[in-house]
């Protein structure tokens, strides 16, 4: 996907590698770059559809696939940019996409599949209407 194309519900954070993130080698850890994923993640909820509004819904985004292609190192206290927008949402699935950039040069990309469960059923549910509707105003503009 070139730099271009849309992302709705694009969220940007930065990242710096700190020295509990890396291994011996002095390069980030590939499970950190999970916890990256988890935390840009949270970010998209919080702008549209927070937890506190999904408690109240009774239902909750669940991680089904996780991907993710390492394509250069990051090493201790360098920078990377992480961005994460969701790329296809379906009836009752979604999927985001991710990538973290240093200088305009990809480290790496994500793509994470998921769906909303009924918090008391633990059964799939269709994705929110608030969601939604943001996710097409968005893929439309």
């Amino acid at each position: 996907m070139s730099m271009s194309e849309e992302k709705p519900l694009l969220v940007e954070m930065n990242f710096r590698a700190k020295t509990y993130d890396v291994d011996y080698a002095g390069i980030v850890h590939n499970a950190v770059y999970i916890r990256w994923l988890e935390d840009l993640r949270l970010q998209i909820m919080d702008e549209h559809y927070q937890v506190e509004d999904q408690f109240v819904d009774n239902q909750s985004p669940v991680l089904a696939k996780t991907e993710i292609r390492y394509r250069w190192p990051l090493r201790l206290f360098e920078e990377a940019l992480g961005q994460m927008w969701v790329s296809k949402l379906g009836k009752a699935r979604w999927e985001v996409q991710a990538t973290f950039t240093r200088e305009d040069l990809i480290i790496a990309s994500a793509l994470q599949t998921g769906y909303f469960i009924d918090l008391k059923a633990y059964r799939p549910v269709r994705i929110p209407v608030a969601l939604r509707e943001k996710w097409e105003a968005e893929s439309k503009s």
